[in-house]
């Protein structure tokens, strides 16, 4: 599949429109102007078609990329041909931070899931910007600590929980995600049963059944392409009567 790739030569649509990218990045929000348009000058910007690669486990690169526009799932397959789907992340976000840090090979790839506009910045600026910019370092440690709570919450559930029960809980995950109001979240669009079991090591087949059954209970309910999560407080209590004490 064809990307687009915009260098320095091919910038005539001026610095303060990649500026103007990167003011959307949760990563750089408040950063001064010219300190925007310095990082806008050093990045490289590509636009990427559904299902390309942006990330590859074998690629050299350790660059950290940001989503300026478009929405992309960090997946990997195991030795045996099996997909297993770590994340979607939409534009707004970034990844590819920690090949950057430590220099070591990347853990996963990272797809397309719809047309999607990155800007990726290598090692070199991203350390360069850890320097000069306390407030983004904050974040990254904030980033990482979560990603530390999050991973180890996953292999508890995977080691202790019944597969029902972490479909619960990767609902309420995405809700969370999608934001609660009054008790209810919109998950739009609506998962792919085949993405839940992915995340949560089973099959399609039984992610239909208990999305079936919560649907019964009144806690799901479909709204054409949105999934509506109708009673999170219910759901939350369901996760909570099974997961180990911490």
């Amino acid at each position: 599949m064809k990307s687009t790739r915009v260098h320095a030569a091919d910038r005539s649509r001026s610095s303060d429109a990649s500026a103007f990218g990167l003011r959307r990045i949760a990563l750089l929000e408040g950063l001064p102007d010219a300190a925007l348009e310095s990082l806008a000058r050093q990045c490289t910007w590509r636009t990427c078609a559904v299902d390309q690669n942006i990330i590859s486990r074998d690629a050299g690169d350790r660059n950290v990329y940001f989503i300026v526009s478009g929405r992309v799932r960090a997946t990997m397959y195991s030795r045996t041909g099996r997909q297993v789907t770590f994340s979607d992340q939409i534009a707004g976000e970034f990844l590819g931070e920690l090949a950057a840090i430590d220099g070591e090979r990347r853990a996963l790839d990272v797809i397309a899931l719809e047309p999607t506009l990155v800007a990726s910045m290598t090692p070199a600026a991203f350390a360069q910007l850890l320097r000069e910019q306390p407030v983004v370092v904050d974040r990254v440690l904030r980033r990482l600590t979560r990603l530390l709570r999050d991973t180890s919450e996953r292999v508890i559930e995977l080691s202790t929980l019944g597969v029902q029960n972490r479909i619960h809980a990767e609902l309420l995950r995405l809700a969370a995600k999608a934001g609660v109001e009054g008790n209810a979240a919109r998950l739009h669009p609506a998962p792919k049963h085949v993405d839940i079991a992915s995340r949560v090591s089973t099959n399609r087949e039984q992610v239909t059944r208990e999305l079936s059954a919560l649907a019964k209970k009144g806690l799901l309910a479909k709204d054409g392409a949105t999934l509506v999560v109708r009673d999170v407080e219910r759901l939350q209590k369901m996760v909570e009567e099974v997961r180990p004490p911490a």
